[in-house]
């Protein structure tokens, strides 16, 4: 259903539009968690490992084009806050072709690259195998993961934050039910859980253009649409390749501190892989509300409604604020039992390592919340280079902390190398927020 965010109250506009993301986002994050205790427990610690090892450079492809779909969902809600529907259509046929000839791109370097890339990164000779043929099954998913990407965020721009959540979520409990069953019943291998991720990623894109062409006329194309219209395409590619390239910095951080874990042997490649998920859980929240921020103020931005745009990102900060004192709680409480989940009783050695880091990470988990609520604020203002800057700033500072951290405090050393990422990712964030709600207030007077 589509949402006009120009009009009505602001948290319920915000809570209602974040609400489906976090679920959507739990789903997935629940399947990825399902699928790491699945082959874990019922392949082995060495398995486990090796989806750890590959896990950066999924999250690489992922995000790069999450942030590609992410800038071209930027120009149309503010495209659809403006009332220029035709408009509107002409992104969503710009992102489509274009997607084509990038996710095949993705496919064919991924082919190349993966195992030069894995031993580059230190992998153990033990799961190198293993590892290289489970990211080259993931790479065959890059063109579904693109056009659910691009067609759920079309959706996101113009309010509806529902229809892509109940698609995530059959598709992970489907991906679920069949790890349990081939993996966990049948005894199937690590190709089995690459290959039913791949599956669930085509189920959820076909599921998301069937309701288009269903329920949404705004989004509908028709096959002489579908071509790229040059100046938007210069646009989405400005704003897309600088939120990519912001999106990309994390996963290509974790992947140099993956290379710093790696030579401290399995255990506690096995640990980090496991926290990473629970953090993932943590962040992902976070993440939406920003999303939600980012459309909220890109609508209201397009409909040139000032005033609105400030009080929707203050109470977009409020609710990131409340989120952390909910998980904070929860991850201090549970931290032994979730890491338990993980693995077979006689690996209590993983057990203790992410317990000890989950119980310090906590914390920090209110440093990331308010990076991301500024972030969804500067995309919405279409301000892409200072989320570029921020993120690498932050993963720059994460990764030279982690070499100097682990060697004396091994694993919580990745957690205090975070801490100081966010903290100065956000001392630089504050100002130029400033910065800009003066700069706008210029252009306001100067009309």
């Amino acid at each position: 259903m589509v949402t006009d965010m120009t009009e009505g109250g602001i948290s319920r506009h915000l809570i209602s539009y974040s609400i489906p993301l976090i679920l959507g986002n739990l789903f997935q994050l629940t399947y990825n968690a399902v699928d790491s205790i699945i082959v874990g427990r019922f392949i082995g610690k060495q398995a486990l490992a090796a989806v750890g090892t590959a896990s950066p450079v999924m999250n690489i492809i992922v995000l790069g084009i999450s942030g590609i779909c992410i800038g071209a969902s930027v120009l149309m809600s503010n495209f659809f806050g403006g009332k220029k529907e035709s408009m509107v259509k002409k992104e969503m046929a710009t992102t489509a072709v274009f997607g084509v000839y990038f996710s095949l791109a993705v496919v064919f370097l991924g082919m190349l690259v993966t195992t030069p890339l894995l031993k580059a990164l230190f992998v153990p000779e033990e799961i190198l195998g293993i590892a290289s043929t489970y990211l080259r099954i993931i790479f065959l998913g890059a063109p579904f993961t693109f056009f659910y990407n691009a067609i759920s965020s079309a959706m996101k721009s113009v309010g509806d934050s529902k229809t892509p959540l109940k698609f995530l979520a059959f598709c992970s409990v489907l991906n679920g039910v069949l790890d349990v069953i081939l993996i966990g019943i049948f005894r199937f291998g690590i190709v089995c859980s690459a290959a039913t991720t791949v599956i669930a990623e085509a189920l959820s894109a076909i599921l998301c253009i069937w309701y288009v062409y269903r329920k949404v006329p705004l989004l509908q194309l028709k096959p002489a649409e579908f071509k790229i219209d040059r100046d938007l395409l210069k646009q989405t590619l400005q704003y897309g390749s600088v939120t990519a390239l912001q999106q990309s910095c994390q996963p290509i951080g974790k992947l140099l501190i993956q290379g710093a874990v790696n030579p401290m042997g399995v255990d506690v490649i096995a640990a980090f892989n496991a926290v990473n998920r629970i953090d993932s859980f943590a962040f992902t929240p976070e993440q939406s509300i920003s999303n939600g921020i980012t459309t909220f103020i890109a609508q209201n931005a397009g409909a040139g409604k000032q005033e609105r745009i400030k009080k929707g990102f203050k109470t977009g900060l409020g609710l990131e604020f409340c989120y952390w004192v909910l998980i904070c709680a929860v991850t201090l409480v549970l931290k032994e039992p979730i890491m338990r989940l993980f693995v077979t009783g006689q690996n209590r050695e993983i057990v203790s390592l992410g317990s000890g880091y989950l119980g310090i990470m906590a914390f920090f988990y209110i440093f990331p919340g308010f990076t991301n609520g500024f972030q969804g604020y500067f995309r919405g203002r279409k301000c892409m280079k200072m989320t570029l800057l921020g993120t690498f700033t932050q993963t720059s500072l994460r990764v030279i902390f982690v070499y100097v951290l682990t060697p004396v405090m091994g694993l919580n050393g990745v957690a205090f190398a975070c801490a100081i990422g966010w903290s100065v990712m956000l001392l630089a964030e504050v100002p130029y927020y400033f910065c800009v709600e003066k700069r706008q207030r210029a252009q306001e007077g100067a009309l």
